[in-house]
C-alpha cells in the first residue's frame, strides 16, 4: 500500500526544494558573472576579445532602450515636481523644489529606472537570444568545437550592457531634471534661479558617482541572470518563453533588493547634505 503524504509535509518538501533549487541557481548564476569577468579581462588583455559582437550587441540595447527612457524618465520629472511641490508649498518652502527633484531624479528614480528597463527590455532581449542559440544546440556545437560560450557570446553583451548602464542613467538624469524643472517654473511658480541655486546646494558629486555605481551594478546583474536563464533553457520554445520570464523576473527582483542595500549603505556614509 502507498501511503498518502500530508498536505503539511508536501508543502515542507516543496518548500525545501524551491529553496535548494533557488540556492543551487544562485550558484550558477555567482559561477557566470565570476567567469565573465575574468573572461573579459583576460580576453581584452590577449588580443581576443569580439569587438564587433559587443559593439553590436551595444548598438542594440542602446535602440530598444533609449526611447523608453526618455518616456518614462519626463512623467516621473513630473511626478516627482508636483507631488514633492505640493507638500514643500504646505511647509512654505516653495525654493527647496529644485533640492527635492534633483535628489529624486538623481538618487533613485535614474537608476531605477535604468535598471528596470535593461531588465525589462534588455534582459528578454538577451535570454530570447541565448535561449533560442541553446535549444537550437548551438551552445553545445560551440562546446564540441573547444569554443567557450562564455568567452564568446556572454562576454561581449555583458561588457555592452555595463557601457550601456551608465549612458542610460545620465540621460535619464538630464531629461528628469529637465522636466522636473519645466514643470517647477511654468505651473508652480517657482524662478529659475532659486531652483538651481537649491539643487546645486544639496546634490553633490558624490550623488551623481552613487548613481552611476547604481546603474552599472544593476545592468551586471540583469546580463549574468539572462545570460545564465538562456543558457540553460529547455524543452522547446516553451522553455525559451519560462527563460525570458524567469530573467525578467529575477532581475526586477534583484535590482530592488540591491538597491536597498546600496540606499541604506549610502545613507549611513554619505548623508545628505549641503555642498
Amino acid at each position: 500500500m502507498v501511503s498518502e503524504q500530508s498536505p503539511i509535509s508536501v508543502v515542507r518538501r516543496n518548500f525545501s526544494e524551491t529553496i535548494v533549487g533557488g540556492l543551487r541557481t544562485y550558484g550558477r548564476a555567482v559561477g557566470v558573472g565570476m567567469e565573465s569577468v575574468g573572461g573579459a579581462a583576460g580576453d581584452i588583455a590577449r588580443g581576443r576579445f569580439q569587438w564587433r559582437e559587443m559593439v553590436h550587441q551595444f548598438w542594440y540595447l542602446i535602440t530598444v532602450t533609449a526611447i523608453p527612457a526618455i518616456l518614462m524618465a519626463i512623467p516621473f520629472g513630473v511626478i516627482v515636481s508636483v507631488q514633492v511641490g505640493n507638500l514643500i508649498r504646505q511647509l512654505g518652502a516653495d525654493s527647496l523644489l529644485g533640492a527635492a527633484g534633483g535628489l529624486g531624479v538623481i538618487k533613485q528614480g535614474a537608476p531605477m529606472a535604468t535598471g528596470l528597463l535593461l531588465g525589462g527590455a534588455g534582459a528578454a532581449a538577451i535570454a530570447a537570444d541565448l535561449g533560442a542559440r541553446t535549444i537550437r544546440e548551438e551552445i553545445d556545437a560551440l562546446r564540441t568545437m573547444g569554443i567557450s560560450p562564455i568567452h564568446r557570446l556572454v562576454v561581449p553583451r555583458l561588457v555592452a550592457m555595463v557601457l550601456v548602464a551608465p549612458l542610460l542613467n545620465i540621460l535619464i538624469i538630464f531629461v528628469g531634471v529637465a522636466a522636473s524643472y519645466a514643470v517647477a517654473v511654468a505651473a508652480q511658480g517657482v524662478t529659475p534661479g532659486s531652483y538651481w541655486a537649491t539643487f546645486g546646494s544639496f546634490t553633490v558629486v558624490a550623488d551623481v558617482w552613487i548613481s552611476l555605481l547604481k546603474a552599472t551594478i544593476f545592468g551586471f546583474l540583469v546580463v549574468v541572470i539572462a545570460c545564465q536563464r538562456g543558457m540553460e533553457a529547455k524543452g522547446g520554445p516553451r522553455g525559451v518563453a519560462d527563460g525570458v520570464n524567469a530573467a525578467v523576473v529575477l532581475s526586477v527582483v534583484s535590482i530592488v533588493l540591491v538597491n536597498l542595500v546600496i540606499t541604506q549603505l549610502s545613507a549611513m556614509f554619505l548623508p545628505v547634505r549641503l555642498a
